[in-house]
């Protein structure tokens, strides 16, 4: 294994160690009981036969047979206690624990790494293995490792004198020590080999279930996306239904020649294991007969030492095995390593946000440019924009001219790239980063309702205001539908999670989400064209009634539409990511401009 995978499993493994120091404690007593276990037989059969041979009497060997079974039979117990305690916990331990870690970094990471290509690819790996074990891998890797490293020291321990020079013995070649560094060559060449073959087959065996296993995840994610409601419709009235089958096809093609290609490697490597095995064998009972024959050794000796030179060479291969578990394991965190080191891009700044009783912020825009992660074209150029709010705004453009964008900013989701935008003169980088999202109240283009019960969606979290959310609802327009949920703020929406759950409407879930923002009490409540789907007076009306509810909170509205937003004092109009104008609907109608050609080209719709 090459430096790096150390590196990525002592990452992982510190991990592991803080969550879960029990699990890890029995796992290394019970390694050490299992690696001693085995050895007491073979010690026992080597007295048993030296003392017959001695002349001891048959009540002094029925002793030894006691003492020594008694030793094993505590030793059984106690390990059986441990195994018990620690196979238990790795049937669940192994996901739980990436699933819990990986979800962590998921929801605290910075939002514009969700646009970088590198890192959500990182990301859809690191969950995809997760699924796999990679805690378990390790965890039984370190088990598997330490069980057979210290069955090796043993076995060792015990050999250790069958390869003493013995001057008086019958053949004086047998009896050399040129005849024992024979012997311990052939073995520590055949034990490099084993674990030589053990890693380099696994590491390709585990490359190739990796290259199946995450082409098959993240299709049959995507086509998991294509059984839900919305999709279906188009795929059964357009018939998409071949396009689907033939990928399907096609995938699992891919998937079965990388299992053949998998299982050819571990049969390959399984027989030239198996072949190593059999010749180690063959040569420690070889050499020990011959010992025993050269009168270096007893008969008692030879059995003993046998016995545990093959023990010495199963452990060496299991140790073969357990290094080649831990190169997948090294492999699995790799990703998931990089994923959850992902740094953080955003300055945290410290400063807290000025509390306003009156909700004015001056807002300014100092020659702010920005251009997404990956992307080489700037989405807002050199704005500068300098107002105070306390009323209400509106910011209409045309598709793509960077509305929401200016939002992402301004919310802080994204940092500029270039220039910088304050609130209240400061830098709001400077700002404590959950002081200043606490300011914003946004219902999104593409708003989402949770499979989560309704308080719970409307609260944004588990503590829910009853009282306080079933004001918001009624603000909302909500109030009658909640009253015919027999299950109240409790009804999960949709079936998702629970089969009593209840199915909205489209227009249901937007009011879910508008009273999402009324409940948050925000200083700012942003309106980011959730209402795109909807004819221009409909949404004209959503956005009329929604302004009621706000009352006398700063207020944005986001729309391409401009008779949504003309009850605004102010409106900015955006294209081709600047701000192109700046004032009142009637005075930006009568200039030339953008606004009034949005306006006249949109009039025949409100006549």
């Amino acid at each position: 294994m090459k430096r790096k995978d150390f590196e990525n499993l002592w990452f992982l493994l510190k991990a592991i160690y803080r969550q879960e120091k029990k699990t890890f404690y029995f796992g290394v007593g019970n390694a050490a009981l299992e690696a001693v276990n085995p050895y007491i037989i073979m010690v026992l059969l080597g007295m048993i036969v030296d003392a017959a041979l001695g002349g001891m009497d048959l009540n002094g060997i029925l002793w030894m047979i006691g003492i020594v079974m008694g030793a094993k039979l505590v030793l059984e117990v106690l390990q059986s206690r441990l195994n018990e305690s620690f196979r238990k916990k790795m049937e669940n331990y192994p996901k739980e624990f990436a699933s819990r870690d990986l979800n962590r970094k998921a929801l605290t990471m910075d939002y514009e790494y969700l646009e970088d290509a590198h890192a959500r690819d990182i990301r859809f790996r690191s969950f995809q293995k997760s699924f796999y074990g990679v805690g378990g891998w390790l965890m039984m890797g370190v088990y598997s490792l330490l069980k057979s490293g210290l069955s090796i020291i043993i076995s060792i321990c015990i050999v250790a004198p069958m390869f003493q020079v013995v001057r008086n013995g019958r053949d004086s070649f047998l009896s050399s020590a040129w005849w024992s560094v024979l012997v311990l060559v052939l073995l520590g060449i055949l034990a490099f080999m084993n674990c030589k073959i053990s890693v380099g087959g696994t590491r390709k065996a585990t490359q190739k279930f990796f290259d199946s296993s995450a082409a098959y995840n993240k299709k049959m994610y995507y086509l998991d996306l294509l059984s839900g409601i919305e999709p279906q419709k188009d795929i059964r009235v357009m018939s998409f239904e071949n396009v689907v089958h033939h990928d399907v096809g096609n995938l699992f093609g891919m998937i079965r020649e990388n299992e053949k290609q998998q299982n050819r490697i571990y049969v390959r490597r399984n027989f030239l294991q198996k072949m190593i095995f059999g010749l180690s064998s063959l040569f420690v009972y070889l050499f020990a007969g011959l010992r025993a024959y050269a009168g270096a050794i007893t008969i008692g000796n030879m059995v003993t030492y046998a016995s545990s030179m093959e023990r010495f060479i199963s452990s060496v291969n299991s140790f073969s095995t357990a290094v080649g578990h831990l190169k997948s394991a090294a492999m699995y965190a790799e990703d998931h390593r990089e994923f959850v080191e992902l740094g953080k891009r955003k300055y945290d700044g410290t400063i807290p946000v000025e509390k306003r009783r009156d909700n004015k912020f001056s807002v300014e825009f100092v020659n702010v440019s920005f251009k997404y992660p990956g992307s080489d074209t700037y989405a807002l150029k050199n704005i500068n924009l300098k107002f105070v709010i306390g009323e209400r705004m509106a910011i209409v453009g045309k598709n793509g001219s960077g509305k929401t964008t200016f939002i992402k900013l301004l919310c802080r989701l994204y940092d500029v790239t270039d220039g910088c935008i304050k609130v209240n003169g400061i830098d709001i980088r400077k700002y404590d980063y959950k002081e200043y999202c606490n300011l914003f109240a946004v219902v999104f283009q593409d708003f989402q309702i949770f499979a989560f019960p309704v308080g719970e969606n409307v609260a944004a979290g588990s503590k829910v205001d009853e009282a306080l959310v079933i004001d918001a609802m009624n603000k909302a327009g909500l109030g009658e539908r909640l009253e015919k949920l027999e299950s109240g703020l409790r009804t999960c929406v949709g079936k998702d999670y629970d089969e009593e759950g209840v199915s909205f409407s489209g227009g249901e879930k937007q009011k879910l989400a508008i009273a999402r923002a009324v409940y948050k009490d925000a200083s700012f409540v942003i309106m980011d064209e959730p209402t795109a789907a909807l004819d221009p007076e409909a949404e004209a009306e959503i956005f009329e009634g929604f302004d009621k509810m706000v009352g006398k909170k700063t207020a944005i509205y986001i729309s391409h539409r401009l008779a949504s937003c003309r009850f605004c004092e102010d409106i900015l109009v955006f294209d081709d990511g600047k701000v192109v104008q700046h004032g009142s609907h009637d005075e930006l109608e009568k200039q030339e401009g953008l606004y009034r050609e949005l306006w006249n080209a949109q009039a025949q719709y409100y006549a």
